[in-house]
């Protein structure tokens, strides 16, 4: 018998809930070719893992790596967490389907979030661009299919793509807060269909952010209706407290259009939310939902500061009213807010990423209000902030242990990689989930782990080759020391690599190697199958 890869001597935990056991695993071409005793078979290379588990590569059901995904040090801090494919095209709003205006569009408006459509990073110091503006049409246009095209065999990472809501609204009705006419429903649900045909593993909305908190149900559930078992992934109208709001909507939708849904980074209170969950279970609703392990968000800063009448899709017009006295009144109600943001992105303004709101105005010279509308209009609304959200404290600490224990939960790291001082969640999720939430305190089995991230995932978005190490499946494999992986990554220091991962293979390719990159670009854009 010769392989191309064989991984010797490990514990397998193939992803069915199964205790793990011992076997090795052949790897020839793309694909797992037998997993047992392989005593005496040969191979061009063989990765010894004694001691260590072995595991079908996690699935990061939420992540922010739209152009992050080409910069080596996000490859790295994925690999190093296990994680070999992610969801992109998050919270309705990413770079295709639509023309120039609407890439130019959803790359300004996501900047913070997505980054610039070049994969340009200050993490790894020299730019390094991405394919798509090479690939892409001369007009600036792009499909899914040729976004799809770009990530395919250019990065060590999979990638699996959402049609947005929001970028597919825009291109048709632009920053428009109308009811969509009937012929405008109409060429949505027509990039809708072109998308799905392209690859697409779902839809995603974003209902807080632009223009997608425009959408009614009826709009939504209407552009559902061609999904055929892909989900319907929401970032809901509310959460927190107010989530019932948010899940009552998700409900409607998917009663109307029979679609499975779900729920992007579900956090706040356990009491409010589980009942929810187990409400919508209960009433037929195929319901998911992902989350991940810190209590503190990271989203665009104008978001989280500026009244709704605030058009930060127009900058023009927005930035009209931030020089003005237009909202004078708007910011004394904001003091209990300056303490609990820390700007993580700021272009033109890196000495303040890293900084409490509050000490960035003092350095300033100037009040948190001052200093803030001075951070919005410097970046033409582009800055970024860490959240910290008021029910930090043991409270909330148990709220996420028991949110992610529920079944229907899937692993998501909500990974933003963009500024200088970002969250660490898309730098330790994954290690954390295994290092603290397993190891540690026990809320998952290792075997119960494995069906959180990677095989429950792989249903959820019709990867029915992956998730699972069997013969026959996609060579995406882990090896995982159990009694050192974890998160390494902090407020303080959030781009710190998580330890305890130390050999990644994606599509047969070893990817890292002794916690490495290999330098190999295997990954694959995958479609549902």
């Amino acid at each position: 018998m010769a392989f191309d890869v064989i991984i010797s001597g490990g514990r397998v935990l193939d992803g069915t809930g199964a205790p793990p056991y011992r076997a090795d695993v052949a790897v020839t071409g793309d694909r797992v070719v037998a997993v047992g005793r392989l005593d005496g078979a040969e191979a061009a290379s063989v990765i010894d893992a004694n001691g260590r588990f072995v595991a079908p590569g996690f699935i990061d059901c939420h992540a922010h790596g739209d152009a992050a995904i080409f910069d080596p040090a996000v490859q790295l801090a994925a690999l190093r967490q296990g994680v070999t494919t992610f969801v992109l095209g998050q919270d309705g709003v990413s770079f295709a389907p639509g023309s120039a205006a609407t890439v130019a569009y959803a790359a300004r408006y996501f900047a913070a979030v997505n980054g610039p459509l070049s994969a340009r990073s200050r993490a790894g110091g020299a730019p390094s661009d991405g394919p798509f503006t090479g690939g892409a049409p001369s007009d600036g246009a792009l499909t899914v299919a040729e976004l799809l095209q770009g990530y395919d065999r250019t990065v060590a990472l999979n990638a699996a793509y959402l049609l947005p809501h929001g970028t597919i609204r825009y291109d048709v009705m632009g920053p428009s807060s109308d009811t969509p006419a009937r012929d405008e429903l109409a060429r949505m649900l027509a990039h809708v269909e072109r998308g799905l045909s392209d690859g697409a593993v779902g839809l995603s909305s974003g209902l807080e952010y632009l223009p997608g908190r425009y959408a009614s149900a009826e709009e939504l559930a209407a552009l559902c209706a061609p999904l055929a078992g892909l989900p319907y992934v929401t970032h809901m109208r509310a959460y927190g407290a107010r989530a019932g709001v948010g899940m009552s909507e998700v409900v409607e939708i998917a009663q109307r259009s029979g679609t499975a849904v779900h729920v992007s980074h579900l956090h706040g209170p356990a009491d409010v939310l589980l009942p929810l969950v187990e409400e919508a279970l209960a009433v037929g609703v195929d319901l998911t939902y992902d989350s991940y392990p810190y209590l503190r968000g990271n989203t665009i800063l104008a978001m989280v500061v500026l009244p709704p009448e605030v058009p930060a899709a127009e900058p023009e017009r927005a930035m009209e009213m931030l020089s003005s006295g237009e909202l004078d009144a708007w910011w004394p109600g904001l003091a209990q807010t300056w303490p609990r943001l820390t700007i993580s992105h700021a272009p033109g303004l890196e000495w303040a990423e890293g900084l409490g709101m509050v000490e960035a105005a003092e350095r300033a010279g100037l009040a948190p209000h001052e200093f803030c509308r001075h951070l919005l209009i410097e970046t033409r609304l582009e800055a970024g902030c860490v959240t910290a959200r008021p029910d930090e404290g043991p409270e909330g600490e148990e709220s996420v242990r028991r949110i992610l224990r529920h079944p229907a939960q899937t692993g998501g790291s909500d990974g933003i990689y963009v500024g200088g001082h970002p969250h660490p969640r898309g730098f330790g999720a994954f290690a954390r989930f295994l290092g603290r939430h397993v190891r540690e305190l026990g809320d998952w089995t290792w075997e119960q782990a494995m069906v959180h991230l990677s095989s429950h995932p792989a249903r959820r978005f019709g990867l029915t080759d992956r998730g699972l190490l069997r013969r026959g499946f996609a060579a995406d494999l882990v090896v995982i020391d159990p009694a050192t992986v974890t998160d390494l990554a902090t407020y303080e220091a959030p781009r710190t690599p998580a330890t305890g991962v130390s050999d990644v293979l994606v599509s047969g390719v070893p990817v890292l190697a002794n916690g490495t990159l290999t330098g190999k670009t295997p990954g694959r854009a995958l479609r549902p199958n």
